[in-house]
């Protein structure tokens, strides 16, 4: 492209567009918030050009599975996205999302581990992405409705299923939600405050995100023994209410399934919807979420996050705990709530295996809010690719970067993002692929991966050498159904 005039040109990188194609060596040239060219573009002048020969040059990196909702609002400048490469973030999961929910009390779990009471101020979902567009994130936001928010909001009691009165409250609500910009309905069925509701409470609901064209994500009613039950149940809604469905955080929980995650994707391949079924994983043998009585069994560890009654224990195992105190664990357990928990649950076989799976993407699940927060927080997508991809060649570079880029942007229907493309947004990593690797661990938590050299947000760059530049360039993505 001879005298090409561009705002910012990246010369000489390794091209890996998102799309799983082969990489070439090559430059992108950026105009405004958009990629304006890719390809050979030696003779093109820029405003700024970067060398970034011996590098990797690639869409920014969308986190499928967030619980930032309050984190984009009072910590804008997303430090441990956008130092991990993530340029884009799916809020809403698990059933739990800030809006549309004002809270006049504590919030019940699991919503405490998006924020406190003061955190729950949006009485509607338009309230919520007005207040992103005006904070300006460092990363791009698109926002899923949790059912169990809604349920919160309009069903009496929790631990019943709603009425028919109260459903149809809940589908108002959520109708008015996706016109107003979520791109779909999230569920959190294995928690206390979401289990009592029936498959055809969360099928109505499903229903009414799917003529926005919206996509239906459910951290399942079971992830232990009655993994394959909960697949079929989640299967029903999403095929019912014609629906993309994402299985959050796929994982054979608990020792009693370790080994079962072949049995699990083969009742996913076979699904009569596999079409439309996908599944979202994070590189780690264990999760973490508040602490639950339920899965204190003495089988697996658990390392205590925080604690309200006793921050003194934080950072240590259950079991020494309850030594110490010379109870049980599930004693300790009870002494220690309310509180955050790290299970060590999953098997690294069956997480592999899942990993590795050509229609799963990458999400973190991490808890910005936690103290000592689970180490995926900020090293989820590094450890992808140095870890899973160089060292262990679970997958080849350039599929590691399409579970990050194009396929979830296809999947979520994130329009002109996730592949290197001329006109689509200049959201755009550039990473050592020697270097690249993730530092944080389960004893300091809190620590940037290494490798990322630059990060740019709509041709903005808002990371770079190991820093944030100060400037943010996020926007509030809307499902194209919408009316804003």
């Amino acid at each position: 492209m001879a005298n090409a005039t561009f705002d910012l040109l990246l010369t000489g990188g390794m091209i890996v567009d998102g799309a799983n194609s082969p990489s070439f060596e090559g430059d992108v040239g950026i105009l405004g918030d958009r990629i304006a060219a890719v390809g050979d573009l030696r003779n093109a002048v820029a405003k700024l050009v970067i060398n970034v020969a011996g590098k990797v040059v690639c869409p920014g990196f969308i986190d499928v599975h967030t619980h930032d909702d309050i984190v984009v609002l009072v910590k804008p400048d997303c430090f441990p996205k956008v130092s991990q490469g993530v340029t884009t973030v799916i809020v809403g999961n698990c059933g739990i999302s800030a809006a549309p929910l004002q809270l006049a009390k504590d919030p019940p779990e699991p919503l405490n581990l998006l924020g406190e009471k003061s955190d729950f101020v949006f009485e509607s979902f338009r309230q919520y992405a007005e207040m992103v567009e005006a904070a300006r994130p460092a990363v791009n936001t698109a926002a899923l409705v949790g059912h169990t928010s809604l349920r919160v909001k309009h069903v009496g009691e929790l631990s019943r299923t709603a009425t028919t009165r109260e459903t149809a409250s809940m589908q108002k609500e959520l109708e008015k939600a996706m016109a107003e910009g979520s791109i779909g309905l999230s569920t959190g069925l294995a928690y206390k405050n979401a289990f009592a509701a029936t498959t055809d409470e969360v099928s109505q609901l499903a229903r009414v995100a799917a003529k926005y064209g919206g996509i239906y994500a459910t951290h399942m009613r079971d992830e232990f023994d009655g993994i394959l039950e909960a697949l079929e149940e989640s299967i029903t809604i999403g095929s019912e209410a014609k629906l993309p469905i994402v299985i959050s955080h796929l994982k054979c929980a608990g020792p009693k399934n370790w080994g079962r995650s072949g049995e699990v994707l083969a009742a996913i391949e076979s699904s009569h919807y596999h079409d439309h079924l996908y599944m979202d994983c994070y590189p780690y043998n264990a999760g973490s979420s508040n602490l639950d009585l339920n899965q204190v069994d003495e089988q697996v560890d658990i390392l205590i996050t925080r604690s309200d009654p006793h921050p003194e224990q934080v950072q240590k195992l259950l079991a020494q705990i309850a030594q110490e105190w010379g109870v049980s664990q599930r004693e300790a357990a009870q002494r220690l709530m309310p509180a955050g928990a790290v299970y060590f649950s999953i098997d690294e076989q069956d997480m592999r295996a899942i990993l590795g799976h050509e229609k799963v993407m990458i999400g973190s699940d991490g808890l910005p809010c936690d103290p000592h927060p689970h180490p995926r927080l900020f090293g989820t997508f590094p450890r992808v690719l140095g870890k899973y991809s160089r060292e262990e060649a679970l997958f080849p570079l350039r599929g590691a970067i399409h579970k990050m880029t194009g396929l979830p942007a296809s999947i979520f229907n994130l329009r002109d993002r996730g592949e290197l493309k001329s006109g689509y947004f200049a959201d755009i990593v550039v990473f050592d692929p020697i270097e690249i690797r993730d530092v944080a661990t389960f004893e300091s938590p809190n620590q940037k991966s290494i490798g990322i050299e630059y990060v740019l947000v709509n041709g903005v760059i808002t990371f770079r050498h190991g820093h944030t530049t100060g400037e943010r360039a996020g926007r509030y993505i809307r499902n194209s159904s919408s009316t804003n």
